[in-house]
This record gives structure tokens, sequence and C-alpha cells, in this order.
């Protein structure tokens, strides 16, 4: 909700009113982990090691990015890694759900998809994620990375790295429905890293995480284009659509109508079709959908993630550390 990144002046009235709320939410979610921390509730214990990439607000936050260069790191490193995820977005005909070459994301959802075609990893969804890890350690990994599930406290994890936006930050910082925290931000304290999306954090140990365009490509086919630099619409899909339409204004793309859609929403039929026969652009994680009923003249803007070397360090120093304890 857009009054969640604004002045809590400008609305104050609604924050009133849905305070009460906030207060049972927080209640209700403190007590569920700390009734999974005491042993009350049965948590799953995966025998390798399991790395968390989530937040403490809804919405995109910049996530996949980071599984996608970790994926890629372990890979480097020789580890089998596996992503698990709940297919938010997605509904498929049996869990858990192996994503494959042919699977659609209306199956899986669009990140489990999109992380499968950029990594060829083995990624598995299900809202249950515990068995989703088991389907992961059947197949041979050695290692799991759960693309968000940092409230999922069913599943034991050995490693937690926490993804903030720096352009929308924690918002008004109240939890929900009043603002668009799951965890009050004092949770960041009890990660492991902290990964800045965007920009610097206030906070010094926070990882900067940046995004670079690695080349304009068709949807229907994903062949490399050049040359293309003007658009009719450019589309985006994501939690923070002005991150993307900003992007595109810094790489010199012209776009004459910005489409912001709710992050995982497909656009309408009318949109669709209004659309189909105009040149247009989108995220990476949009064209994911569109792969079958993309228009001639539709592209996406696939991009690499950056993060420094101490991220690294730091992150397989603690994984060193896991797998020799255990």
């Amino acid at each position: 909700m857009k009054f969640w990144y604004q002045a809590k002046q400008q609305h104050w009235i609604k924050i009133i009113l849905l305070l009460p709320l906030s207060g049972l939410f927080y209640l209700v979610a403190n007590a569920r982990r700390l009734a999974f921390k005491w042993s009350w509730l049965k948590s799953y214990r995966p025998p390798v090691p399991v790395a968390i990439v989530g937040n403490i607000s809804v919405g995109g936050n910049g996530k996949t990015p980071v599984v996608l260069a970790l994926v890629e790191a372990a890979k480097q490193r020789g580890f089998m890694p596996a992503v698990v995820s709940r297919g938010y977005g997605g509904k498929a005909p049996h869990y858990p759900f192996i994503v494959n070459a042919t699977s659609q994301s209306s199956e899986c959802g669009d990140e489990p998809l999109l992380i499968h075609q950029r990594t060829q990893c083995p990624v598995i969804v299900d809202p249950n994620r515990s068995a989703a890890c088991k389907v992961a350690v059947e197949q041979g990994s050695d290692l799991i990375i759960c693309d968000d599930g940092m409230q999922h406290y069913a599943l034991q994890r050995d490693i937690e790295i926490a993804v903030i936006d720096a352009q929308r930050g924690l918002g008004n910082g109240l939890c929900l429905p009043a603002g668009p925290l799951r965890e009050t931000a004092s949770r960041l304290s009890m990660v492991d890293l902290l990964v800045s999306n965007g920009e610097p954090l206030f906070n010094a140990h926070s990882h900067l995480l940046q995004l670079q365009a690695s080349g304009l490509r068709r949807v229907r086919d994903q062949q490399l284009v050049k040359d293309v630099t003007e658009f009719e619409a450019a589309i985006a899909g994501i939690g923070n659509p002005a991150r993307f339409f900003d992007s595109l204004e810094g790489l010199g793309f012209d776009c004459k109508q910005r489409v912001s859609l709710d992050d995982h929403k497909h656009l309408s039929e009318e949109q669709h079709k209004e659309l189909l026969e105009k040149r247009i652009i989108m995220t990476e994680k949009d064209a994911i959908k569109y792969r079958h009923t993309a228009g001639d003249e539709w592209y996406y803007l696939p991009v690499d993630s950056m993060l420094p070397d101490a991220f690294y360090q730091q992150f397989f120093s603690l994984l060193q550390e896991k797998i020799h304890v255990s």
C-alpha cells in the first residue's frame, strides 16, 4: 500500500485505526517465533546447510538477484546447491513440484522459473518448505538456498540473509496492516548478513547489491537485440516498479508510458490486447509470464547481480563453520 511509504502525518487517521490490528499481528508473529525457538512447535532440520534469503517487509526487495548470485558462487566453489521456494503466484499440479524447462510460471511462480532458467540448478516449489528441502537432499544437493521464508520458522536454518530495498527502506516502520513489516526492525539485528539493494543503508555492516543490465532481449525467443532504445510502454510487475523505470531512464531508454502492476500480477486481457502490437520493455521476471503470448516487439532487460567480495567471504566463512560443526 502506498501510504506505508509516505509520511505518517499524511495518513495518521488511517494508521491510528489500523494500529490495534498491527499490535495483534506483532503479538501473534512474535509468539509464533518464540514457540519454534523454544521447541513448543516442531521444526525440521535438514541434513545439509540451509541459507535463507528473505526480508522483514512485504513485497519485492531484491531477494531473487541475491539468490542467483549465491547459487552461481556456490557452484564455482564446488557445491551442488538447490533452491526451495513457496512458489508464490503459482498453483502446481502437485507438491513438492520440481521446476523444469517446460514448467509454466502459472504452475511454479515467476521467481522459481527464472532461477531455474538462469542457473539450471534444482528448484523445488512447495508451500511446505521442509518437504521441498527433503526432495533437494534426495537429489544430492549439499546446500539449500531458500528464496524467501525468513518467517517460515518450521524450517531450521544455518544462515539468514535479509535484503532491504534502500529506496523504500522499512516504510513507516510499523507492522502489518498499518505498515509493511512482517517483523519489527529489531529482527534485523539477529540475521547473519544484511544486503542493501540499490544504495548503502544507514547500517555500516550492510553489503551493497547493485544490478547491472546485461543487454536487451526479445521475450519470444530470448535473442539479444541491439539499437532498440524507444518504446511505447514499459511494464513492471515487481515490488518496486519505480526502480525499474528509473533504471531505464538512466540507461537512455525512452518510454512513452509506464505500466505499474502489483508484484507477480499479469496484464489484464484488455491491457495485453492493447499492447500486443506495440513495442514494449519489461523486467526479466515479467517476461517469464509472456514467453508464449508476447508480441513480436516485446523485450525484456536482464540484470546481473553485483555484490562485494566481502559478502561472499563472510557467507562462505559462515558456511564452512556450520559444515565443520555438523
